[in-house]
């Protein structure tokens, strides 16, 4: 069974930086794709960003690019994600998954779901 834990919310002025975590159960990053995803109010979850078992390979949602950098610690079996320049836009519930099928931007390829946390952007 695998399991997630996100970690590093709060609350940032635009422009500002946050750094999140996601711990997960041993071994997971050796065999699991791991992707962030975030859900704002009134609004369906979206793709944030993904990175491979490997950690060859990343992905982003245009809306993030050049702005969040995702990475990996097989070591810790930690994924972070670093946000930068946060905009009032980026306030959501933060999730990380867990995908055996390798990294992609929907979620329905996630079998594991962390419980989330937030981020708040004040302008």
């Amino acid at each position: 069974q695998v399991q997630l834990v996100e970690s590093g919310g709060g609350l940032v002025q635009a422009g500002g930086s946050l750094r999140l975590s996601c711990a997960a159960s041993p071994r997971t990053l050796s065999s699991y794709a791991i992707g962030w995803f975030r859900q704002a109010p009134g609004k369906e979850r979206e793709f944030v960003t993904t990175i491979s078992w490997s950690g060859a390979r990343t992905y982003y949602a245009d809306s993030v690019k050049g702005r969040f950098t995702i990475s990996g610690d097989n070591a810790k079996n930690t994924v972070y994600l670093q946000m930068n320049s946060l905009k009032p836009e980026d306030t959501a519930v933060y999730y990380c998954a867990a995908s055996v099928r390798g990294p992609g931007a929907n979620e329905n390829e996630y079998a594991y779901w962390g419980q989330g946390t937030q981020v708040t952007v004040s302008s």
